[in-house]
């Protein structure tokens, strides 16, 4: 019992030692069913893979949620109850309070404000760091943005159900004041800002029209097993989108919080059976590894597993993290 009595205490205490990093937001960011090999991902899941295990990220965003009724639900009191202070809070919406339903609807200089502020104030009340956010862009090459009332239903359409509209070369504000205001209320309350709008914007404008469709659940017919009639959908990230753009944000975030950057950390590959890397299956990354150029580094996110047999001149190192081991 004694000993028991100890490690539960040794647990504890390398629990208060580790900064969490929350997040609350909508689709983009959220953590995503990986059922049925499913390649939506949000890139809140991928966050974890650019901080070493000094940092545990606890994700909260959910699929369809604005600033409204992520608070409405309860959602908001469960973050409060863990939370510990110097603990960080990542608040990011826009997304779905543009969209009119009233249990979602906010108003960028007045409600959607309110709600931004009231999420910041009640962080500090409890000791915590909060770090606000503007939404990341949507991949709109359209000059004229195609109606959207709801970027949930994107899930049920086929590739045939999507925009016919031809595209240009440049990409187009979707957002507007909504993507101002969490810049306005973090310059009014003194708060850490983030401009990920700004940051995706000079992403997929710099991939052009083509390339950016890489980041995203956007498929033509046959392309991906997961949807097999294919996918137009230009808000919601993939596997690969969702890591670059989790990177991107992880290095702004050290930027804008110089103590972060002691616990950044990278590797060329990441593994987790969660699907917060780019691979759930070792084998699978092995394989990838042995096809790159030079040396490769795979970090390995928890649970036990069989060491690969690697060939003789294979240039691969593993990083084992949040207690993962060799079976």
């Amino acid at each position: 019992m004694a000993l028991i009595a100890s490690c539960l205490m040794l647990f504890t205490a390398a629990e208060e030692k580790t900064t969490t990093i929350f997040i609350i937001g909508d689709s983009t960011a959220a953590n995503k069913d990986i059922s049925h090999d499913r390649k939506e991902r949000g890139w809140g899941m991928a966050l974890q893979c650019y901080f070493d295990d000094n940092i545990r990220v606890d994700n909260h965003a959910v699929n369809g949620r604005s600033s409204l009724s992520f608070f409405n639900e309860g959602r908001w009191d469960k973050v409060l109850e863990k939370m510990k202070p110097g603990d960080y809070v990542i608040i990011q919406f826009g997304h779905n309070d543009e969209k009119p339903k009233a249990d979602r609807h906010t108003d960028p200089g007045s409600t959607f404000d309110y709600m931004l502020a009231r999420y910041v104030r009640e962080t500090r009340e409890h000791g915590g760091i909060p770090v606000l956010m503007n939404s990341v862009v949507r991949r709109n090459f359209f000059v004229k943005a195609p109606d959207n009332d709801d970027d949930e239903k994107l899930r049920t359409t086929t590739y045939q159900d999507g925009a016919k509209m031809v595209e240009g070369d440049t990409l187009i504000d979707t957002h507007g004041l909504y993507r101002v205001a969490p810049r306005d209320v973090a310059q009014r309350m003194n708060v850490h800002f983030v401009d990920a709008n700004r940051l995706t914007h000079d992403l997929e404008q710099g991939l052009g029209t083509e390339a950016s469709k890489k980041l995203h659940m956007w498929f033509l017919p046959g392309e991906e097993p997961s949807v097999p009639a294919g996918r137009q959908d230009n808000t919601h990230y993939n596997v690969h989108g969702a890591q670059v753009v989790a990177r991107l944000l992880a290095d702004a975030l050290c930027q804008e919080i110089p103590l972060l950057k002691r616990y950044r950390c990278d590797a060329d590959i990441t593994v987790d059976t969660q699907g917060r890397g780019d691979y759930l299956d070792l084998s699978q990354a092995v394989d990838h590894a042995l096809q790159r150029p030079g040396s490769t580094t795979i970090q390995i996110l928890g649970g036990q597993w069989d060491r690969p047999k690697l060939p003789k001149k294979a240039k691969i190192s593993f990083v084992l993290r949040e207690n993962a081991s060799w079976k």
